[in-house]
């Protein structure tokens, strides 16, 4: 499904969806992940029904879910419990709204490799995830690369669920692009799973959210890879306002970004 995407801006929700109409986007909602909304029924509420009166399908829509300190895989009860907890808060208001799937981070120390570690971060995600597909079968859960030094670990979890219909990999390729690790090492690893992507751009040392093709990211190469390996997923231009998506999004035609123009 090679739907693009945008983040609608609540401030200004009428340029966000005439943008989105003008170029045929989606939305994925960036507005309830923190606490402070996931605490409160009655700001989600508000939320909700400010959206609302701008459309009454949501059902190509996304949503980033709960990521802030959220750790599956801690040793910790309580930690993971309350992770638990948030994750499951988030699957609530996407299926109140009907929408099509949620992303959440893999939460993962970076550069921790310790082996018992790295088996407690897939085997305890592999059986929390598996749980909570079953019981939101209606939406997509995609897991995404956050401070991930390389693609193996992810790679190793997507495996291990590989037969479950409704989760997939989220692969934001500008966290990737900050790592030592190619572009090549990340699509190959992933390629098989992905079935949503993160754009934006920055100067390959931080995480900077520019729009397309105002940092060093080379975007040919992730045509050419995307293309290569045949991925069918989703794309967000994960840059925040009327004029940087705008940029982005122009950029993208010029250039023939996936997926704006599909692999010929």
């Amino acid at each position: 499904m090679n739907q693009l995407y945008l983040v609608p801006d609540i401030q200004d929700t009428e340029h966000s969806v005439r943008l989105a109409e003008e170029y045929g986007c989606a939305f994925e909602y960036n507005d309830f992940y923190s606490p402070a909304v996931l605490d409160a029924p009655e700001k989600q509420e508000e939320i909700i029904a400010h959206y609302r009166k701008y459309r009454s399908d949501f059902s190509k829509d996304t949503m980033h879910g709960a990521f802030l300190d959220v750790t599956i895989h801690s040793s910790d009860s309580r930690i993971r419990e309350i992770s638990m907890l948030r994750i499951r808060q988030s699957m609530e208001i996407a299926k109140k709204l009907g929408l099509r799937g949620v992303v959440f981070h893999t939460g993962r120390l970076a550069g921790f490799r310790v082996d018992y570690y790295l088996t407690q971060w897939k085997e305890q995600n592999a059986a929390f995830f598996r749980k909570l597909s079953e019981e939101y079968p209606e939406q997509q859960i995609y897991m995404e690369n956050m401070f991930d030094e390389a693609p193996d670990v992810l790679a190793r979890l997507a495996e291990e669920l590989n037969d479950v219909r409704n989760f997939g990999v989220c692969l934001d390729y500008a966290h990737a692009a900050l790592t030592s690790c190619p572009g090549k090492e990340w699509v190959d690893a992933l390629a098989g799973y992905i079935r949503h992507i993160h754009i934006n751009d920055n100067d390959l040392k931080n995480d900077l959210h520019l729009p397309l093709g105002e940092g060093q990211i080379d975007w040919n190469d992730f045509n050419h890879l995307l293309c290569r390996h045949e991925v069918d997923a989703s794309v967000l231009i994960e840059v925040n306002g009327y004029e940087a998506q705008k940029r982005s999004l122009t950029y993208m035609v010029q250039h023939g970004i996936y997926p704006v123009k599909n692999c010929e």
